[in-house]
């Protein structure tokens, strides 16, 4: 079952749960408008961390080709082969375990006319581990090498997309969210 857990198609309900926190910041002096084509920075897709069961050629064509697509529907073209790109793209998906705790109040006893008459209030605090996966989508000026604009979206994994076809749509779905901002206004 573990193992089930640990492939990177589990890590990628990003789009599949509705509380996808999006983030974005970006260079306020860069002009925007001036880029026009972009090109794959190697390696296109990093893992963190680096185990083999979340790494998979499939998600990456599939985040590769969502991205494509992402930044052609803003106006940006693949460069031609060999040719310098004005942006330079690489995405991360970033894998996270985190606690968090939680405390629950039990009481024994009634409120009444005269005051609270029962036992005391008694706390129970449990500690819950849970997985946090992040993909992010970094530009970098084709000249200079600089970030000029990031992207990110994080979701708590709770469930995954079974079919291939649900995945690739949290996918699209994601990597649309992260970049429904670009170019910055």
């Amino acid at each position: 079952m573990l193992p089930r857990l640990l492939i990177i198609p589990v890590l990628l309900l990003l789009a599949a749960c509705q509380n996808v926190q999006v983030e974005r910041d970006y260079d306020a002096g860069r002009d925007f408008a001036a880029y026009r084509s972009w090109s794959w920075q190697e390696p296109a897709l990093q893992y963190r961390p680096q185990d083999p069961r979340l790494q998979s050629d499939l998600t990456e064509q599939r985040i590769r080709q969502a991205i494509g697509e992402q930044l052609d529907q803003r106006g940006l073209r693949a460069a031609a082969g060999g040719a310098q790109a004005d942006l330079r793209v690489q995405a991360w998906l970033i894998v996270d375990q985190r606690q968090e705790q939680v405390s629950t109040n039990y009481a024994g006893g009634y409120w009444g006319g005269w005051g609270y008459w029962g036992a005391p209030l008694h706390t129970e605090t449990r500690t819950l581990d849970y997985r946090v996966a992040t993909l992010q989508v970094d530009l970098f000026d084709g000249r200079d090498g600089k970030l000029v604009w990031r992207g990110s979206a994080e979701q708590v994994m709770r469930h995954s997309p079974q079919q291939p076809s649900e995945r690739e749509a949290a996918i699209r779905a994601t990597v649309g969210k992260i970049l429904s901002q670009y170019p910055p206004q």
